[in-house]
């Protein structure tokens, strides 16, 4: 069955080697199951509705993309600094509930699944400036390394300075850098699953040692407290506007990118450049968004971790099936979920942002024109808390630099479109 419907032979794989590349990518991606509802907890969201909801999500979306976009062999969940915007900088920051918070991430989902079907798509993704995707990309990952740290206890608040070390004295904390090495070494050797490895090895150890509450293995699933509960009036006022702008904006662009550099690594662009079913891939991710949001959780998006399972072989949408079902696997893990020391999840946290950072690489740093906005959205995200304002930095000093510098012709109309709603944006 699964030979004919994903076309082994044609793909050039079978299903010993698909099934090798689901569960290593899992293996890479699994941490999401305990981040999620660490991040989100702090936003007021129900630390076990948000678990059962991103297991679910992240299993509904890979079904999909197993089952419509069937030649990508990739993983979905929530992504990485749209859970932390939504936490920090929507709910903590702005002030909304996480239904308000929800019904934003329902309709930022909707237009990417509108956009997703029509040629603005396209039109889009080659709008923006290459430097500015990667600036954003970076600041994402240093808003990510700011909050990881002080869920780590390495930085704390200081009324003077704002922030200053945390009690490096603390044995969990100690833990926690500790764990945060030897995620960077197990990647040293290629070992896969070194994020999973990290948190659980070293939640081991805080418990053994006394410094963290275990609480069992397996129990009852959590029931979803956020099921359906998502609140459109809110998500479709004025105020919510550069929120769902800035989930849209990031997904879009996210995915975009990761579905390209997978592509690549899968071999699916032609001489052209062309990356062949990128449509499909696509409107499978913004789908998942959807349902991810009505079940209670944030922006479901292609993981650039599926990466790992298609150096182990994966060619096809099999490999998404694979990493559904171990998804579903986990459901009733939710005591293990809430046994793992938060510090040790920042310690993940921080990890994770050392990825995005380094999107810096490929920056047109010869060009100030280009380097400077791109900066600019690095620094103002983790110094103002919040990916939005860096993203509407970024855009109204692009659109700035160009016009003063005479260079205003070239620039897509999607730069002064986006300018200019940034400009309104902070007016209002």
């Amino acid at each position: 069955m699964f030979e004919n419907y994903f076309k082994f032979k044609q793909n050039k794989t079978d299903l010993k080697t698909e099934v090798t590349a689901g569960v290593t990518t899992f293996l890479t991606m699994a941490y999401i199951m305990f981040l999620n509802p660490i991040i989100l907890k702090d936003g007021g969201f129900d630390f076990g509705g948000v678990y059962t909801a991103t297991i679910l999500a992240s299993a509904i979306a890979c079904f999909i993309m197993a089952a419509y976009g069937k030649t990508w062999p990739v993983g979905l969940a929530p992504g990485m600094g749209l859970n932390a915007f939504i936490a920090y900088g929507v709910c903590k920051g702005m002030g909304y509930t996480p239904d308000q918070a929800l019904g934003a991430v329902f309709v930022a989902g909707i237009a990417f699944l509108l956009i997703s079907l029509t040629p603005l798509r396209a039109w889009i993704i080659n709008s923006i400036p290459k430097s500015l995707k990667l600036g954003i990309g970076a600041g994402i990952g240093l808003f990510l390394a700011i909050i990881g740290l002080q869920i780590m206890g390495v930085s704390a608040n200081h009324p003077v300075t704002l922030v200053t070390l945390g009690n490096l004295k603390d044995p969990i904390v100690l833990l926690a850098c500790l764990a945060f090495v030897t995620m960077i070494v197990l990647e040293k050797l290629k070992i896969k699953g070194n994020i999973i490895i990290g948190i659980l090895v070293f939640s081991i150890i805080a418990w053994v040692l006394g410094l963290a509450k275990f609480n069992g293995v397996v129990g009852s699933i959590p029931p979803m407290k956020h099921l359906l509960t998502f609140d459109m009036g809110a998500a479709l006022s004025a105020g919510m506007v550069t929120v769902v702008f800035t989930l849209f904006f990031v997904d879009f662009f996210d995915t975009a990118g990761t579905l390209t550099s997978v592509a690549n690594v899968a071999g699916k662009v032609d001489s052209k450049g062309k990356v062949k079913d990128i449509e499909k891939a696509m409107l499978s991710d913004s789908v998942g968004t959807v349902a991810g949001s009505m079940l209670g959780t944030t922006t479901v998006t292609s993981y650039i971790e599926s990466g790992s399972g298609i150096k182990a072989g994966g060619r096809t949408g099999m490999t998404s099936l694979v990493i559904g079902v171990l998804f579903l696997s986990c459901l009733f893990f939710a005591p293990l979920a809430t046994s793992l020391p938060k510090q040790i999840d920042g310690a993940a946290l921080v990890y994770v942002a050392v990825l995005f950072v380094r999107n810096i690489v490929d920056i047109e740093w010869d060009d100030i024109s280009e380097s400077a906005p791109a900066v600019l959205a690095m620094i103002t995200m983790p110094l103002t808390y919040s990916i939005s304002h860096g993203i509407a930095l970024a855009f109204i000093s692009y659109a700035a630099i160009k016009i003063l510098t005479g260079k205003f012709a070239g620039v897509n109309p999607a730069i002064w479109l986006v300018a200019l709603l940034s400009v309104l944006s902070f007016a209002v």
